[in-house]
């Protein structure tokens, strides 16, 4: 497996997550034919977290328990 990376997203359409509070606390996540990314939307510039197809797969798994 190989992580996705960076130039992967490049114009990738960020999109906060459906569940998302109302206030300051989003998360959003940006799809690629390789994998996602997940990032802090308060602070898109600190980083993110890259995942290959199958690492997502098992990450809204274990997000959804």
């Amino acid at each position: 497996m190989k992580a996705l990376t960076v130039s992967e997203l490049a114009g990738a359409a960020w999109r906060k997550s459906s569940r998302s509070g109302a206030g300051n606390d989003c998360v959003e996540i940006a799809l690629a034919h390789t994998g996602a990314s997940v990032r802090d939307s308060k602070n898109p510039e600190a980083g993110m977290l890259r995942f290959d197809t199958a690492g997502w797969a098992t990450f809204l798994v274990a997000t959804k328990r």
